[in-house]
């Protein structure tokens, strides 16, 4: 989970927060870097190819890896194709085929996070899915800072730390395809986990019954349909009822405040004068080691203090850490409280995550991971990833003060949801 983990997080950023950063030293104005961020939208709508990605078989892959394996690895060729695709793009003169290049690498990396969460959730039983999220997280996040810290300094290294080089941002989105091959290895050596499918069948029965004066082709595609696509959200609203709306609204809006403020995060670095080196330095010794401690603390206060009571304090440190970024515009280029914010943000989001991946995990069936976490994980970006397409234009209007502090107060209101939730 640690590997598969880090093969998630690499792609990520390259197609939100680095993408960022270089978009802005290409000379991209920042309205339109915030509207370019809805290439991250795959991410939020993945539930709706996940249903194929659950049942369908792939004819030479499932066969020799397994149904989850197989997916897995398909979506990790993409990756690295896509990737490459990127490196081979300059936004100064090709920013079409770039954008392509990046809507490819976010829908292949969609894919690949379906299949992660099902293995995760398929591969062990209930009370072992907080260390397996823990795990998951700290290398999701060892992958993010390798897509942040890592490509700025290879940037950095090949194209120079001042001024624009298309060949440096190139050379890193190169490296980064490179670094993809954690994932494949990851998921040739795994094993592949043995789903039980009695749910399933008891499922599928009454349905069944009803078809059988249809010919046996359609009965097929119509069978097919309906455990692929209708149980997996039938099963979840009959088990949860009403209070499906309030966990779909917990989880629509736990993330807002991170995820606006991650799009111009890197934008921000660049406009207060940081230079690549700099923020790769900070963000690559301190984010690594709070990611780290972050992910790990949030495992054992899950043990200790319950899902529920941590997935509060997260959303709570995540919001205020918005705060810091607000003190950070207001003093300037100062590496020393650059590395105090970035150090407590990481801190803040390991958590918060860890926490948040347990809860998702904890309301799945495992009959139908795949599609079941995927509509979850969806409903917690859409919301968050399509505001977050106008952070620029909303920076451009109120400064970056204002718009942290914006950012912050948009995480209270899941506090409340949180503590409903538990009640």
């Amino acid at each position: 989970m640690l590997a598969l983990g880090f093969s998630s997080g690499l792609p990520l950023m390259l197609v939100f927060g680095s993408l960022s950063f270089w978009l802005r030293e290409a000379g991209i104005d920042r309205t339109t870097i915030g509207f370019l961020s809805w290439v991250a939208m795959a991410y939020s709508i993945k539930f709706l190819w996940a249903p194929l990605v659950d049942r369908l078989p792939l004819p030479l892959l499932t066969r020799a890896l397994g149904r989850r394996r197989g997916w897995m690895l398909l979506a990790q060729l993409g990756l690295i194709a896509g990737l490459g695709g990127m490196a081979s793009s300059d936004p100064d003169t090709s920013l079409t085929a770039l954008v392509g290049f990046a809507l490819m690498v976010a829908f292949c990396s969609a894919t690949q996070d379906i299949v992660v969460d099902a293995f995760r959730i398929e591969s062990a039983p209930e009370e072992m899915q907080g260390a397996l999220a823990a795990a998951y997280q700290a290398g999701y996040r060892l992958g993010m800072m390798l897509a942040t810290a890592g490509a700025l300094a290879i940037a950095a290294w090949a194209g120079g730390d001042s001024g624009y080089n298309p060949v440096g941002w190139q050379t890193a989105y190169l490296c980064m395809a490179a670094a993809m091959t954690v994932g494949v290895v990851a998921t040739l050596l795994a094993r592949e986990p043995r789903l039980n499918g009695e749910r399933l069948a008891l499922e599928s029965l009454p349905t069944l019954a009803r078809l059988r004066h249809l010919p046996a082709p359609l009965q097929t595609l119509l069978m097919w349909g309906y455990t692929a696509i209708l149980c997996p959200f039938k099963e979840f609203f009959d088990r949860f009822g009403t209070r499906a709306l309030l966990i779909l609204a917990l989880i629509a809006s736990y993330r807002i405040a991170d995820v606006v403020m991650g799009v111009m995060a890197n934008v921000f670095y660049v406009d207060m004068g940081f230079s690549k080196g700099e923020i790769a330095t900070i963000t690559k010794v301190y984010g690594v080691i709070m990611t780290m401690v972050g992910a790990a603390a949030g495992g054992v206060l899950i043990a200790r203090y319950g899902t529920m009571r941590i997935l509060f304090a997260g959303a709570a440190s995540v919001a205020l850490t918005n705060l810091l970024f607000a003190l950070q515009a207001s003093v300037g280029h100062d590496t020393t409280l650059l590395t105090l914010v970035i150090a407590a943000d990481s801190f803040s989001a390991g958590v918060a995550t860890a926490a948040f991946i347990t809860y998702l995990s904890s309301l799945t069936n495992v009959a139908f991971s795949a599609t079941q976490y995927a509509l979850l994980s969806s409903m917690m970006l859409l919301l968050p990833k399509f505001l977050a397409g106008f952070s620029g234009a909303l920076v451009d209007a109120v400064g970056y003060e204002t718009f942290f502090l914006i950012c912050c107060l948009s995480g209270l209101p899941v506090l409340a949801l949180i503590a409903v939730a538990r009640r």
